[in-house]
């Protein structure tokens, strides 16, 4: 038998391909070892993905998704990135301390939750928030600075860069609050700071957008955040660029006619591009001055709602304006004829004789100058 020995390198087979080389039994356990896989997609031990998980500190749900490896790669087992904003470092400095308004600023504010509050209602407002902050101003610090000051507050970039931004707060306006909106003054400080931190953090058309524009949207911020002044009215100046809050409840209007978001969208158009009225067109479908047009005109009707409720023609307003046109004798006649037939109304459509008619167009023409500055001095005059 010794004689006959064949040494094994003759008689081994061929090695079959390698897929069959990975599945194909061994005939002898022993003296062939089972191949090892090395595929990119089997799942790594629960142990080693545990000790990942809490070496990155992330948070454990403990559901069965979790805990399954069967057909997962480790890439999708982790919980997408939780959409935030920047939170920038805020800092204060006040130059002195002994100045009366320093005295009433942290009497009633606490600086380091309303400055927080502030960059939260700016970026809420006017951003979205994502993954990345590429469409948001890089601004990395704000420090608020207060100081005697003439006027009431600005904001510009640092020494540093324009990255580091410094609000500056006067305090002999803050010592001026009490007096002017005296019980206040918590809430006028905190609708300057967010005023002036929306300038922190809103695009400007690469520095080309109207003054008014930027001013305007600071003030609608300010506005949506419901920390308007007493003192601020729904009124249509010459321009709409007038800035602050006449500008402020004019992009209002626009928001409520044409979406919330609106302001948004034009604030993101500033952020690449220099600013053109072109955008208004692009944004709403008409240009920024027929869309004045068209808020002047919605302001005039609410007035006249608004004046109509509050009167009709049997206050003595009414008869006493008519009386300076038409004199006291027919105004008693016209006065007799309206009580008795009280299908004379406001908005009466039709008339029935003379008399109906002439009343219908007293009260037209009534109602129609009252707003005038001829029909406020009458009114107010003859009330």
């Amino acid at each position: 038998m010794k004689g006959r020995h064949v040494p094994m390198t003759r008689t081994t087979p061929k090695p079959l391909p390698a897929p069959l080389a990975m599945t194909a039994a061994a005939p002898n356990p022993t003296a062939i070892p089972s191949p090892v896989r090395t595929s990119s997609l089997a799942p790594p031990p629960k142990a080693s993905l545990q000790e990942e998980r809490r070496d990155d500190n992330r948070p454990k749900r403990g559901n069965a998704q979790e805990t399954s490896h069967m057909g997962t790669s480790s890439d999708t087992m982790r919980p997408h990135p939780k959409l935030s904003y920047p939170k920038p470092k805020l800092r204060i400095e006040c130059r002195d301390l002994d100045h009366p308004g320093a005295h009433v600023f942290f009497s009633n504010n606490q600086p380091a939750s309303d400055l927080s509050s502030a960059v939260a209602t700016v970026l809420k407002t006017l951003y979205v928030p994502t993954e990345t902050y590429a469409h948001i101003p890089p601004t990395r610090s704000v420090t608020l600075t207060l100081r005697p000051l003439g006027g009431v507050a600005y904001t510009t970039g640092s020494e540093l860069d324009d990255d580091h931004k410094e609000m500056h707060f006067s305090l002999d306006y803050i010592h001026g609050i009490a007096s002017r909106t005296p019980g206040r003054e918590a809430q006028e400080i905190q609708g300057v700071l967010v005023h002036e931190m929306v300038h922190a953090w809103q695009w400007n058309g690469l520095g080309t957008a109207p003054s008014g524009l930027i001013e305007g949207i600071a003030d609608f911020v300010r506005l949506k955040a419901g920390l308007s002044p007493p003192h601020w009215k729904r009124e249509a100046l010459e321009r709409w660029d007038q800035g602050y809050q006449y500008t402020a409840y004019f992009l209002e209007w626009v928001e409520e006619a044409w979406g919330e978001g609106s302001v948004r969208a034009l604030n993101a158009r500033l952020q690449d591009q220099k600013y053109d009225e072109e955008l208004w067109q692009k944004l709403f479908g008409k240009n920024v001055e027929a869309l004045w047009e068209e808020y002047k005109s919605y302001l005039e009707k609410q007035k006249k709602n608004e004046f109509k409720k509050e009167h009709t023609m049997g206050e003595d307003a009414f008869w006493n304006w008519v009386k300076a046109r038409k004199g006291g004798e027919e105004t008693i006649v016209l006065k007799a004829i309206w009580r008795t037939r009280r299908h004379v109304r406001n908005d009466r459509e039709s008339a029935k004789d003379n008399a109906d008619i002439e009343l219908a167009r007293l009260w037209s023409q009534y109602l129609g100058t009252f707003n005038s500055e001829d029909g406020e001095g009458a009114v107010s005059n003859l009330g």
